[in-house]
């Protein structure tokens, strides 16, 4: 399955079974990328002590299962709803 629309940017692609959301991908990136920068802490520490690739999460390359959110939402100490709240109010 694909489905593009260039006039509102969205772009959805079925790889391997997982349905890709670049504009979704890149507002869970920002929201990510903010929660460990407020933290002052490094991508490297982050890998360290979850063994998760946030930099792939940041860049919006990688697609995070919500087993993967929710570590990273324990580790930061917020509410999974919060975080996709956080991501909801992203324009």
């Amino acid at each position: 399955m694909s489905l593009i629309n260039i006039n509102n940017l969205i772009i959805l692609f079925t790889v391997m079974g997982q349905i890709r959301d670049k504009r979704l991908l890149q507002k869970i990136a920002l929201v990510v990328k903010k929660l460990r920068e407020d933290r002052n802490l490094t991508q490297e520490e982050v890998y360290n002590d979850l063994n998760i690739h946030v930099g792939r999460i940041e860049t919006a390359r990688a697609n995070p299962t919500i087993s993967t959110i929710s570590a990273l939402c324990k580790y930061f100490k917020i509410k999974i709803s919060e975080f996709l709240q956080m991501v909801e109010n992203l324009k």
